[in-house]
């Protein structure tokens, strides 16, 4: 079972985290996701349980208690949204060139 834990304390470690939810069963993954422009924490990561027993008992026992001086937000993972690819600008590469349609 694939878990959110938000809220996330900037000093809270992977280590620390695989720590706070093995008290809960065994835990086969641990990411917290990282800003790539600073390098620090985004404040939140995603855990995996062995079973979704062990992540429904962690999960139960570990929203809103505290972690590193916060109060953690724990709940089971939504599968990750299709993002489009647009570019923006809502320029069509389909189309001809403004200046090659144009006649003289």
């Amino acid at each position: 079972m694939r878990l959110y834990v938000g809220n996330l304390s900037f000093e809270t470690t992977e280590i620390g985290l695989q720590d706070t939810f093995e008290r809960f069963g065994t835990v086969s993954d641990v990411k917290i996701m990282m800003d790539h422009g600073t390098g620090r924490s985004r404040g939140f990561a995603f855990v995996t349980m062995g079973t979704s027993e062990e992540g429904t008992a962690a999960m139960n026992a570990l929203h809103s208690t505290d972690l590193d001086g916060r109060s953690l937000t724990v709940n089971e993972a939504r599968p990750r949204e299709e993002r489009g690819h647009g570019g923006g600008g809502g320029r069509s590469f389909n189309s001809a060139p403004r200046s090659a349609s144009r006649r003289y």
